[in-house]
């Protein structure tokens, strides 16, 4: 089947979503853990998290249009703070549901059955259930204008993951926390690691990281 610009745009609305949202393959799933500075928590599953450079530490994330109440995105600006916290295969369905639309006034926390836990005086909560756990600072926002999407950016200043998932050379098993991915806007994914390669040079085959 093959589609250009005017048979994309002739697609049913939801169908043209599920399309094009499962276009850019596995993505990562990530709880993003807010709170108000009335102290009116709010978690949400995002799928546009991604990395930004390792020094500083950053990550940036994809935000849907302002035209409608986006209580995360609110208290990110109010506060400065949030967490994201890798879904993993035990709470799929509570991180799931989190993307219902609550009022401000109800935790998805509280709704879902998830729980929020604050880890060395960080001003936003993380998600107990989760096995990788991160801390970030907003450093800067921007408008895309082609869409009205918001680019966020922030800092990670701190990071709750396992002893038995960071191995000895820095990486971190994502597997061995059952952290999953999603692809389109619902469907859930486990994955299988095929290998660690060494780091390509010219002339070189790269050859399987032994992993301790």
């Amino acid at each position: 089947m093959f589609f250009n610009t005017q048979s994309l745009n002739e697609l049913e609305q939801r169908y043209r979503a599920h399309l094009i949202n499962s276009l850019s393959g596995f993505k990562s799933a990530n709880l993003l853990g807010t709170v108000d500075k009335n102290g009116q928590e709010n978690l949400s599953i995002v799928s546009s998290v991604f990395h930004l450079g390792a020094n500083p530490a950053l990550l940036g994330m994809i935000i849907r249009p302002h035209s409608v109440p986006r209580h995360s995105f609110e208290n990110i600006l109010e506060t400065g703070y949030y967490t994201l916290n890798h879904v993993n295969e035990d709470i799929v369905t509570q991180a799931h549901q989190t993307s219902a639309r609550y009022e401000k006034v109800q935790s998805e926390f509280t709704e879902t059955g998830l729980t929020a836990e604050y880890l060395n005086d960080f001003k936003a909560p993380f998600v107990k259930e989760s096995k990788i756990k991160m801390g970030l600072k907003l450093v800067s926002e921007q408008v895309i204008e082609l869409n009205q999407t918001h680019l966020v950016i922030g800092e990670l200043i701190a990071l709750n993951c396992p002893n038995s998932v960071i191995q000895p050379d820095g990486f971190i098993d994502i597997e061995a926390a059952k952290t999953v991915a999603i692809t389109g806007l619902d469907s859930y994914h486990t994955t299988n690691k095929i290998n660690r390669l060494s780091y390509a040079k010219p002339d070189t085959i790269p050859k399987p990281l032994v992993t301790l």
